[in-house]
């Protein structure tokens, strides 16, 4: 329900949808204290991973880390934010798609190379990362841990690859296949890659006269007064000095994909809410969102169909995010807390309640009884995205196969199990026209199983 997500976003537009991947943080500020500025920057990003948090700082001689499980603010205090003196720095939050939640696995990892120390924070997945783990091994590298981003971590480091930065990080991004993107500090620069598809959302910030910033979301530039400035674009290798922003190379992907860059997220949530109010009307009395992210979609039905827009559920904000919960139990746990019904608004009315997806369905049939518990006659249920049968090989870890509500029952069996009068989802189709992107416009991979990237079969059959 309301903490799942399928749906592509703008890069540089967030509201507060978790949006089930890490958080990546970059800064070159040769006049500030920047292990402050990325722990407020990565506390902006606590949305996309609880699970640890880390900081590694440079002052261009030495290169420092400090990491550990939890929260943001659980990792770091003054104590531990005083030894990281530096005017660069990458910092990273945690949410685990590939590797357990173990300290091991927790970012940025820090290793020594002939070019000397380098840390790395990454978001995504690497699809072939099986494959590279073993050449890794076969070379005779050690790994200690089971993360995608130690993999990537001494691809960098290795003899082979190149003898500069930037022929090292060509090779890797010829060799890396799936979605990522990475920070790496070293003693001389701050650099920044975007996997050549534009998978996941990347930008690049200005504060004051002489830094520079990078981050998964525009919220971390927000929170630290800094001030958005552009996407770091689908391939770009970019290098961030005291000199400012350069651009190294560009790498070319075979086919050129896009993610409703320069289109207001809200605006587009409000067009799929459209949308579906014109492919799957209901007789109801009003039209309710699952908070918070399915609010727009809401509007936009009640707007298309005409039926008075109210609010039924009240979230309860001092309540873990559901889905961020790596135990199923927990998870189900937090359901029972998360939200309130308005029983006055829903007291005999019939209900149109909106979502923006459906992913293993745990929260779902708990809502609709909660509404007709207080009072609601009728539950419509709408989900202004197609169903979900395939897992995300690219970074968001929505579920397995088995854990797909949609790849084990067919619509009219969810609507059974949810305990719904009736269920539709918006058609792939009508998400194509509300978000104005065409057939090639973003990946739908977990919609109809056809990734824009291969997929190895050995990293499918993990989740079947």
């Amino acid at each position: 329900m309301s903490e799942e997500r399928a749906i592509p976003t703008d890069p540089h537009l967030t509201d507060d949808k978790p949006s089930h991947e890490c958080g990546v943080f970059g800064i070159v500020s040769p006049d500030d204290d920047v292990a402050r500025l990325t722990f407020f920057g990565l506390y902006a990003l606590q949305h996309r991973g609880q699970e640890s948090a880390g900081i590694a700082v440079s002052d261009g001689r030495r290169l420092k880390v400090h990491k550990e499980m939890g929260l943001v603010s659980q990792a770091f205090n003054e104590e531990k934010l005083r030894p990281l003196s530096g005017y660069m720095a990458v910092g990273h939050t945690r949410y685990s798609t590939t590797g357990s939640s173990k300290l091991e696995n927790a970012q940025p990892f820090r290793v020594e190379s002939i070019l000397g120390p380098l840390a790395v924070s990454h978001n995504g997945n690497l699809t072939n990362a099986a494959a590279l783990r073993q050449e890794l091994l076969r070379r005779g590298v050690g790994l200690t841990s089971t993360s995608d981003t130690e993999v990537i971590t001494q691809m960098l480091a290795g003899v082979q690859g190149g003898r500069t930065w930037q022929e090292k990080f060509e090779d890797f991004m010829r060799r890396a296949e799936g979605a990522y993107c990475v920070t790496v500090l070293t003693n001389q620069a701050v650099y920044a890659m975007r996997d050549p598809w534009g998978l996941h959302p990347f930008c690049l910030g200005r504060l004051g006269d002489q830094s520079w910033v990078v981050a998964s979301e525009s919220c971390a530039f927000a929170t630290i007064g800094a001030t958005f400035l552009r996407d770091i674009e689908p391939g770009e290798i970019l290098e961030i000095t005291e000199e400012g922003p350069r651009t190294l190379a560009k790498m070319p992907a075979d086919r050129q994909d896009s993610m409703l860059q320069g289109r207001m997220l809200h605006a587009t949530r409000v067009a799929q809410g459209r949308q579906l109010a014109h492919e799957a009307p209901a007789d109801a009395d009003i039209v309710i969102p699952v908070p918070d992210s399915a609010i727009p979609a809401a509007i936009g039905y009640a707007q298309a169909s005409g039926i008075p827009y109210s609010e039924g559920l009240i979230k309860n904000r001092y309540i873990g995010r559901t889905f961020i919960q790596p135990d199923d139990r927990l998870r189900k746990v937090g359901i029972a807390l998360k939200f309130n019904p308005l029983k006055d608004n829903l007291e005999g009315q019939r209900v149109v309640l909106v979502d923006d997806s459906i992913v293993r369905g745990n929260t779902s049939g708990p809502i609709v009884r909660l509404l007709r518990d207080a009072g609601a006659v009728e539950v419509h249920v709408r989900v202004s995205s197609p169903p979900i049968r395939h897992p995300c090989f690219l970074g968001v870890d929505m579920a397995t196969y088995p854990e797909l509500i949609a790849h084990r029952m067919s619509i009219a069996e969810i609507r059974t199990h949810l305990g719904a009068d009736s269920l539709a989802y918006l058609s792939l189709a009508g998400l194509i026209e509300a978000t104005r992107q065409d057939s090639k416009g973003f990946c739908t991979g977990c919609f109809t199983g056809n990734y824009p990237v291969d997929i190895e079969l050995v990293e499918k059959e993990v989740f079947e």
